[in-house]
């Protein structure tokens, strides 16, 4: 298929990007590069702009006969969602509309999104199931709700065919160190580890270890970025199949969860070396376990990860932060304008 990927130059939509091109399909990146990284996709293939911006994005369906639309490009950090709301609605929500009517406007009507397992909120119900009530408890997840909504009622008034992907914890890197995760700032736990065992970082902030698990502390579903990139393939490919206006909702996880101090061990067992951490207060709205079930989207995709071993996982995002303790080149950042 020939493809558009938004914020095809980030760290999930770099691997899926990278993955439908080794897959056979013909691609169409377009990033801002507000967190995104030129140096992660093949210049060829490379769009600098804004999904807001309705003629740079018809052009690139024009220019490239483009039948579908993967749409990655989002702020993520919760912190910041809820100091500067006005930002994430406008970007998340208000140029996902302007991006889902240039699709239309071009006929095109086949689209994968990128949600997140944080629309369903706190909850004691585990594993999370797609019918699990979905209630989100801060703007962030809340923008990606609000998109899942206007995607099925696109579905519904205008046939779009759909695939959602609410998944949970991203990590790991390619196999051979080629390409991996850089965020600035780091806010995700696996390299937040890597980063203090290269002596980036003092020490590891452990929040709360008085959580109702085996150890006290958080226990987190980690899905390793190949097999995100895996399963965004198949969701193209059923849209593709798709009669117009159908629509599908997936978790994607591993089905089992991990701790923190599970996280750190495991890092520690990779690199032979301890990891200085500290126990710290809780902090507030984090729910002691979130996991997957994954059962719909092996039984109706066929998908199954390769990566299921935290172990595995950690150890791949090890080898890409020992040989890019720098992360990617930065000279296309403009100050950490969060995307």
């Amino acid at each position: 298929m020939r493809i558009l990927v938004t914020g095809g130059a980030g760290y999930v939509g770099g691997f899926a990007a990278r993955h439908l091109l080794a897959a056979g399909h013909e691609i169409a990146v377009v990033d801002n590069l507000s967190e995104g990284h030129r140096a992660s996709i093949p210049a060829e293939h490379f769009y600098e702009g804004e999904i807001a911006d309705r003629a740079l994005v018809a052009r690139v369906i024009r220019e490239h006969d483009i039948e579908a639309v993967m749409h990655f490009a989002a702020f993520a950090y919760v912190g910041v969602s809820m100091e500067r709301p006005r930002e994430y609605y406008r970007n998340n929500v208000a140029d996902t509309l302007t991006l889902l009517e240039t699709m239309l406007d071009s006929g095109v009507k086949r689209i994968v999104f990128s949600s997140t397992c944080s629309t369903y909120g706190e909850t004691a119900e585990m594993p999370l199931c797609e019918d699990s009530l979905q209630q989100p408890s801060n703007t962030y997840a809340f923008t990606k709700y609000c998109i899942e909504r206007m995607i099925q009622d696109f579905s519904r008034a205008y046939g779009l065919s759909h695939v959602l992907l609410r998944y949970f914890n991203a990590a790991g890197a390619a196999a051979d160190g080629s390409y991996g995760e850089d965020h600035r700032p780091e806010t995700h736990l696996i390299p937040l580890v890597l980063q203090t065992l290269l002596g980036q970082r003092d020490k590891v902030s452990v929040f709360g270890d008085d959580y109702p698990t085996p150890d006290g502390t958080c226990i987190r579903d980690y899905i390793h970025v190949e097999d995100l990139a895996t399963i965004h393939a198949l969701a193209i490919g059923w849209c593709g199949d798709a009669k117009p206006g159908r629509g599908q909702v997936f978790n994607v996880g591993t089905g089992s969860g991990s701790s923190v101090m599970e996280v750190i061990r495991a890092a520690e067992s990779v690199t032979g070396r301890a990891v200085p951490h500290e126990i710290v207060a809780r902090r507030a709205g984090d729910p002691p376990r979130l996991v997957a079930s994954c059962d719909k989207a092996r039984r109706e995709l066929g998908w199954e990860p390769r990566y299921v071993a935290l172990k595995d996982i950690v150890a791949t995002a090890w080898k890409w932060h020992e040989k890019h303790p720098d992360g990617y080149p930065d000279e296309d950042r403009d100050g950490g304008k969060p995307e």
